[in-house]
């Protein structure tokens, strides 16, 4: 679903998506379930996961307080939904701390935070037309990198789609591929020091830019603003790692 990026006028088009855009925090029951409904039906259709009787996909990981969900919606429908993680000497818990601990711990151990963004899953018939989603879903990793003055933002991902993070954001592979838990596919880790790379990241995909204001509207606002609409919808889902 990864889509390669055409100079000038690509960043104008995805610059675009921002009006219609709208990022979501899943903070009530019904966008959370919403959200483990498109995971479950997206990493089944690619085989990363068994079926389940529940028809969703969540763990453990996902009721940590250093963990944010995010909702990317467009057009009042659910897109894409990404799982961001902030790993610090403060809180130190996430995916990629427990499946990587000989790469991520030295790091937590000198002192620096990481963004560990997980669960990356798309809706297929919106993917279809509008294929440049996944600059818009990792759009949220930057936001929370820079809302927390992170250190390093990680990926975890499916070998194969190593050279995507590569090209776009400079990553760099840690490791060979590992066992991931819940997932049936081995997965690898990257890592990109977002501050040396910002300028040439920007400069070629503003979308990754966010305002204080926004970072701010995001991730200080009350709890009890939570979407708690009674109608739920309930897509046709495709996604990758």
């Amino acid at each position: 679903m990864y889509v390669d990026d055409k100079g000038s006028n690509f960043a104008t088009k995805l610059l675009g998506y921002l009006q219609q855009a709208d990022y979501r925090v899943a903070y009530s029951k019904l966008d959370k379930d919403q959200i483990f409904r498109l995971r479950y039906e997206a990493y089944l259709k690619e085989g990363a996961i068994n079926q389940n009787p529940t028809g969703m996909f969540n763990d453990a990981y996902d009721e940590f307080d250093n963990c944010w969900i995010f909702g990317v919606h467009l057009d009042n429908q659910l897109a894409s939904s990404i799982r961001c993680h902030v790993i610090s000497p403060e809180n130190r818990k996430g995916p990629a701390l427990d499946v990587f601990p000989d790469i991520v711990g030295p790091m937590i151990e000198n002192g620096q935070t990481v963004v560990d963004p997980t669960r990356f899953v798309a809706n297929a018939s919106i993917a279809e037309k509008h294929p440049e989603i996944p600059f818009l879903t990792l759009r949220v990793a930057c936001m929370v990198y820079d809302y927390y003055e992170a250190d390093y933002c990680l990926a975890t991902v499916r070998k194969e789609h190593a050279a995507f993070y590569r090209r776009v954001f400079n990553a760099e592979i840690l490791c060979e591929p590992r066992p991931y838990p819940t997932l049936n596919a081995p997965i690898c880790l990257l890592k990109t020091n977002v501050s040396s790379f910002r300028s040439k990241l920007l400069r070629r995909y503003p979308i990754f830019e966010s305002s204080f204001t926004e970072r701010r509207m995001i991730f200080e606002q009350p709890f009890g603003r939570m979407n708690t609409e009674d109608q739920e919808f309930v897509p046709k889902l495709v996604g990758n790692a």
